[in-house]
């Protein structure tokens, strides 16, 4: 999912191994991720899904008055905070010791690589065009018993 700030910005969803890079974009004052070699597409993310940096973490600690925060994990979980909130940034990465981190607030130019998407909600049924034809006939069998 993209955040409310980027509902007016070119997207995409998210992809198993998508390079992808924190930038702002320029029809936004918000900051996401886009995949390397396109800037101006917001790729959005569905909640549960895994990311590994490349690097150590960086990122705004609030209001610019305060020097910012390096989080030293690589790798985070998308989620979505504030959902009752519709004009407040839902889209944050939960890090392994429990940080939460909205995405607007990291550094731009950080690379993360996108390891697992979430699992269904829902087991879809099988369509049934797609089904193999059923044969009703008994099987039988030339081996002897």
């Amino acid at each position: 999912m993209c955040d409310y700030s980027l509902h007016y910005v070119a997207n995409r969803p998210a992809k198993v191994g998508d390079k992808l890079v924190t930038t702002r974009f320029r029809e936004s004052a918000t900051r996401g991720f886009a995949a390397v070699g396109e800037p101006n597409v917001a790729v959005c993310l569905l909640p549960g899904t895994e990311l590994a940096f490349d690097r150590e973490v960086d990122c705004d600690r609030g209001y610019g008055l305060l020097p910012h925060r390096t989080i030293t994990a690589k790798v985070a979980r998308f989620r979505q905070i504030n959902r009752d909130r519709p004009t407040s940034h839902r889209d944050a990465l939960e890090f392994p010791d429990g940080q939460i981190v909205l995405l607007t607030s990291l550094w731009e130019g950080q690379h993360a690589t996108v390891l697992q998407l979430p699992a269904s909600a829902t087991a879809r049924e099988p369509d049934p065009e797609a089904r193999a034809a059923v044969n009703d006939q008994p099987a039988f069998s030339n081996w002897g018993v």
